[in-house]
């Protein structure tokens, strides 16, 4: 992916996703939550490390998470082969791990982007915080604010929602697409407000921002029984001066992720697999990478060509006939 589509603007984007399974002898299996059915199914989870750049995207990077039970367990572990060096470590820690692991191979990149399940972890920040990293991460509700800098503070800010009142005062959404999904243009209104993290500082040179994302239509059913617009918030730390535009850019390009996530399972069985144990379960998932990566250097190799707009009725030629033969 870097030697044909390295690209010093490039961003990473991290995200973890599930394969179903039975029983109990595949490694890392457990009962636990499993983001394509939104509960807790028996599945393999593996966090995700897309690279992605102007002329495409793939993965480039993967980790098994293995759940505490597994790690507890050290003969349970020598079964399935896993190394006994391999311990226990949260799905943002292996993140980090694969983050560290492109910076040390000198992969060219930008930006981190990553869901809530990513950014409400302090690690994680501090990480691209120490290495001059811009990101754009979700974060939840509750995330703690010193509140935007010179301004009053009354009502007091203190964490990401306190903001929802002063988006709805000052009125100032702007509806914008942060990019073209597989389902079409991925609309939403946006507002974003100069933020002070508690207890974490930015990089030099870079400045925290707290955006909100509001569906357009109302799709979410509050305590009163009314459905209300959805709200979702996002931590960017981005350089000083950086357009409001590309802070909304960034913020809603995690779906080349979720695209890569689905192709990779559509198209060369990721979650299609019977192997159980730790060598072959890395070498299966290479695989995929490998055969995805490849389709993605050929599709911004060969692009499809253009669709040509079907030509209207010639010169001199009569409207009457062509609209009779088309009745008839």
């Amino acid at each position: 992916m870097v030697d044909h589509l390295g690209d010093r603007d490039a961003v990473l984007v991290i995200d973890d996703t599930q394969a179903q399974k039975k029983g109990a002898k595949s490694v890392g299996v457990a009962f636990q939550h499993c983001g394509l059915t939104g509960d807790v199914r028996n599945c393999q989870t593996m966090v995700m490390l897309t690279y992605a750049t102007g002329a495409g995207h793939a993965f480039i990077d993967r980790r098994l998470y293995l759940p505490e039970e597994w790690t507890t367990d050290r003969p349970r572990c020598r079964e399935a082969g896993i190394p006994d060096e391999a311990g226990f470590a949260t799905k943002p820690e292996l993140a980090i791990a694969m983050l560290e692991a492109a910076r040390t191979a000198q992969t060219p990149f930008t930006w981190v982007l990553a869901d809530s399940g990513y950014g409400r972890d302090p690690q994680l920040r501090r990480w691209c915080h120490q290495h001059d990293v811009p990101y754009a991460l979700g974060v939840p509700v509750d995330l703690p604010l010193d509140g935007p800098p010179g301004t009053p503070r009354q009502p007091a800010v203190q964490r990401a929602d306190d903001l929802l009142h002063y988006a709805k005062v000052r009125n100032q959404w702007e509806r914008r697409s942060c990019g073209d999904g597989a389902k079409g243009t991925r609309g939403h209104d946006w507002t974003a407000f100069a933020v002070q993290l508690r207890d974490e500082a930015p990089a030099d040179g870079l400045e925290h921002w707290l955006v909100l994302r509001r569906s357009l239509h109302p799709n979410r059913r509050g305590k009163d029984g009314q459905l209300h617009r959805e709200i979702a918030y996002f931590l960017v730390h981005a350089p000083a001066g950086t357009p409001l535009t590309e802070i909304i850019s960034r913020a809603g390009g995690r779906w080349q992720i979720e695209e890569d996530n689905e192709i990779n399972k559509q198209l060369v069985g990721l979650d299609s697999y019977q192997v159980r144990k730790w060598t072959p379960w890395h070498r299966h998932v290479t695989a995929c990478m490998l055969a995805t990566a490849f389709l993605a250097v050929q599709r911004a190799t060969f692009p499809e060509p253009e669709t040509e707009p079907e030509e209207g009725p010639g010169p001199g030629k009569d409207q009457n006939t062509n609209e009779s033969e088309a009745a008839g």
